[in-house]
């Protein structure tokens, strides 16, 4: 192998011309005769036994050329690579230079790699930061919450009212004829809860166990495309009608959900975890709207290859939290009429902002030059250790080293941009941006490490991470699978 040519061409990409010597073709044309050999009929042979002489005395000179150029070509493309020492970020587009012979050939690779990158003001940035307040509603609500949790539903011999669960057998008609996913046996189902389709619940009130119904219902016109705008029936059966039974607000109920012997001290517990979770929510948008500053300060050419790169990774980790709820991924495109194309090209413009939100972030560490000793890795492992109750050695076989490291460094580049930011109140209109040695004086606290925010599956390309590679302890929430009665 020799490369004939390393030129740089437009969208961060390089084009090699790579020639192939007969000695490097032969053994591909050797390997490409023992491959396909069992595949050629010769006459007086058995299959696999005919010489290559003969088969290409019978079939021509060529008959292995092609197979041969595909098992030449990657090591060939990767040895040229590696020789010209570049950072390749997906796969190259190939084409044959002139013919191919027996004395070897030459193509042209046109490759992605990593770009150029020139990075923006990422100090004395300013963004508003909102301050923290708990109010006594926002205690109480979350009580409700609790006691919603805590909630015992007891069967009542009376008709079905708003707020009550009806538990009933199902099945939806269309022109007289069943439909996939019309049909459900023993549902419980919350009246009021908006959970079925509109005008579903509200015929459902007034029935009681024994009752039998026909509820007609035409799908909204924004519904899958099967079912869009059509008038169905759906015959009801109610089996039973239960009542919550919500508990009362005393010592008691601390006792019974919570360490507490106290509903004041259940109360005060409960507003301290509430400044806790905001005060992480004002961190990570003061963090996050400076990131989007950074980022978008960034020049660079983005190689195509990177973006679709990071909308295919985008697609996988939506695959993965349609998994998460049971529904095969197939029948999720059916029931929501969406495709898997539609998903890439809406993944496309999140996965852009991700990618210079990567680059940003890479560009610090090296302008910081930013490193992480294994001391600092090996206190990550036990942290992560601790948080999921597992044993350290157990978290590195499914966590390498380097990514902790990358993490890591990510964290660090992520913290100097905030501790170098001027935090401003929400009202009011930032100002402009210091020089970096002046802002360096009011540097405010240090944002505690991001969560993922949860987000429903359609959202959850959205928001661009800091780090170059996914944390293993973001969770993130899917959004509940659809069904056609639901």
């Amino acid at each position: 192998m020799s490369v004939k040519s390393c030129e740089k061409v437009e969208k961060s990409q390089v084009a090699l011309t790579i020639e192939v010597e007969a000695e490097a073709f032969e053994a591909a044309m050797e390997k490409a005769y023992r491959k396909m050999r069992g595949k050629i009929n010769v006459p007086g042979f058995r299959p696999g036994k005919a010489p290559r002489k003969v088969i290409e005395g019978m079939y021509g000179p060529s008959v292995f050329f092609d197979e041969a150029i595909n098992i030449a070509f990657p090591d060939a493309y990767e040895a040229a690579v590696k020789e010209k020492e570049l950072p390749v970020v997906g796969y190259p587009a190939v084409e044959l230079v002139g013919e191919c012979t027996r004395q070897g050939f030459t193509f042209k690779a046109v490759a992605p790699v990593y770009p150029e990158v020139t990075l923006g003001q990422y100090k004395g940035l300013s963004a508003p930061r909102a301050e923290l307040s708990v109010a006594a509603e926002d205690v109480e609500r979350r009580l409700k919450a609790l006691a919603d949790r805590n909630t015992r539903l007891e069967t009542v011999e009376r008709e079905a009212r708003e707020g009550d669960t009806a538990v009933i057998d199902f099945e939806g008609f269309l022109d007289g004829k069943p439909f996939d996913g019309g049909k459900g046996t023993n549902h419980s189902l919350e009246l009021g809860s908006g959970s079925f389709v509109p005008g579903f619940e509200e015929q459902v009130v007034g029935m009681k166990a024994g009752d039998e119904k026909d509820i007609d219902i035409t799908f909204p016109e924004d519904y899958h495309a099967d079912l869009a705008g059509k008038a169905v029936v759906f015959k009801v059966k109610c089996s039973s009608v239960k009542e919550k039974e919500v508990p009362a607000m005393d010592d008691d109920f601390a006792k019974d959900v919570s360490e507490f012997d106290t509903l004041e001290e259940l109360k005060a517990d409960l507003e301290k975890k509430i400044s806790e979770e905001r005060q992480k929510e004002i961190d990570r948008e003061f963090e996050d709207e400076l990131m989007t500053q950074v980022a978008e300060g960034v020049t660079a050419e983005v190689p195509d290859a990177m973006v679709e790169g990071q909308a295919r990774q985008f697609l996988e980790n939506f695959k993965s939290q349609v998994a998460q709820q049971g529904i095969p991924y197939d029948q999720y495109l059916q029931l929501t009429g969406m495709s898997e194309a539609k998903i890439l090209e809406d993944a496309r413009e999140p996965a852009l902002r991700q990618v210079r939100m990567d680059l940003a972030v890479a560009a610090i560490i090296k302008a910081e030059n930013i490193t992480v000793s294994d001391e600092d890795v090996e206190a990550e492992f036990k942290r992560m250790a601790d948080q999921f109750g597992m044993d350290v050695e157990m978290v590195k076989k499914y966590l390498q080293t380097d990514t902790i490291r990358d993490q890591l460094c990510s964290r660090k580049a992520v913290d100097i941009v905030v501790e170098n930011a001027i935090a401003v109140k929400p009202e009011e209109k930032p100002a402009e941006e210091a020089p970096a040695e002046e802002a360096s004086a009011e540097k405010p606290k240090r944002t505690r490490k991001k969560k993922t925010e949860e987000a429903p599956a359609d959202e959850a390309a959205e928001k661009p991470k800091r780090t170059r590679k996914k944390k293993t302890e973001d969770a993130e929430k899917p959004e509940g699978g659809e069904n056609h009665g639901e």
